[in-house]
């Protein structure tokens, strides 16, 4: 049978080598190849990640748009101011000097009749988009446009004028008051307000004039009381207003400033070039990067070939010591198979 089995090999162009592999009949069966795919959970995961990175990084990302266009709506109006003729700045002026006076003997003029409010609504707007000025604070980093009024469409984006309070041109006997919110997730505004101190200094731009503002006094009140916001004669007060406790708002934070010669070497920063802050820079650097990361790596892990597994090494080792066993027997066969063959032949010709 080993000859005839060597012989039919040989006919069908199969060497001894070729015997097929016998696995043992306990070997356990190996798997076999999947293509990979991503599997429902790979998905879910992946989806946490993106919604995991948006939360994050959309605080951070909408108060940059934000100060974006701040600044450019207080490039904008910086232009407007430069490109308008000194007449109409002069006039702008007189016109708010003489509105102020008119506060001084309005008891009621936190309560406006609807005609005060249409011209109060004039009252230095220039570019016509009710930009009365800027507001800085250097120690906060806030740069922030002054709206005539505080509607929320404003409050949302910027910083809005008490209707009632003086408008911030200065000068003797005036108290301009301006609000801004804080905690927005799309906006900073005056979120760090409460981070101010006795003695730190702001500046208010209105039309081509810069005021310099210290503060002297910082108080806690009810949303209704509005006797700090009293003018008072002979003094040039602006006060700022924001809600608090953060994220309770039961109360109001006023932080005062009287009215300073302007210092030296600080110079209203040109709105074209305010830089993004770092707290804003790092973090819409770090976090697309981090993401990426995490989603890659993610993914490497799920889709890599598996590691080292024991039990099937040892199943490779058994076919392989199989394949020599039968090898080496077909070897065997074949050899006895050609000593026969001579032997037959020597006898053969002996006869």
């Amino acid at each position: 049978m080993g000859i005839l089995s060597n012989i039919r090999g040989k006919k069908q162009g199969k060497g001894p080598d070729d015997a097929p592999r016998q696995v043992s009949a306990d070997a356990p069966e190996q798997p076999k190849s999947k293509k990979k795919r991503f599997s429902p959970s790979t998905l879910i995961a992946v989806l946490l990640v993106v919604v995991g990175a948006g939360l994050i990084g959309y605080p951070t990302f909408s108060d940059w748009w934000n100060s974006y266009h701040q600044s450019r709506a207080i490039a904008s109006y910086v232009t407007a101011v430069e490109e308008a003729d000194p007449k109409v700045i002069e006039k702008l002026f007189n016109d708010a000097r003489a509105y102020n006076d008119t506060l001084l003997t309005n008891g009621n003029r936190f309560n406006m009749t609807e005609d005060e409010r249409k011209e109060y609504m004039k009252v230095l707007d220039l570019t016509g988009t009710g930009i009365m000025g800027y507001i800085q604070i250097s120690s906060l980093g806030v740069n922030l446009p002054i709206y005539h009024g505080t509607e929320e469409k404003y409050l949302q984006v910027a910083i809005g004028h008490i209707e009632g309070s003086s408008v911030p041109v200065g000068g003797m006997s005036t108290h301009a008051a301006v609000s801004g919110h804080r905690g927005l997730p799309r906006a900073k505004l005056f979120t760090d307000l409460d981070k101010m101190v006795e003695g730190d200094t702001f500046t208010i731009t209105v039309l081509n004039k810069t005021m310099t503002y210290e503060v002297d006094q910082i108080r806690i009140v009810n949303p209704d009381d509005m006797s700090d916001l009293a003018i008072d004669w002979g003094n040039d007060y602006v006060t700022l207003i924001t809600c608090t406790p953060y994220g309770i708002n039961t109360h109001r934070l006023l932080v005062r400033g009287h009215r300073i010669e302007n210092i030296t070497g600080m110079v209203a920063i040109p709105p074209e070039g305010v830089l993004i802050p770092s707290y804003v820079a790092v973090p819409a650097v770090a976090l697309p990067m981090l993401f990426v990361y995490l989603v890659g790596t993610l993914l490497y892990y799920r889709l890599k070939k598996p590691g080292f597994n024991k039990e099937r090494a040892l199943l490779e080792l058994r076919e392989l010591e199989s394949a020599r066993s039968t090898s080496a027997s077909s070897k065997a066969d074949a050899a006895s198979a050609e000593e026969t063959s001579a032997n037959n032949e020597e006898e053969s010709t002996d006869k």
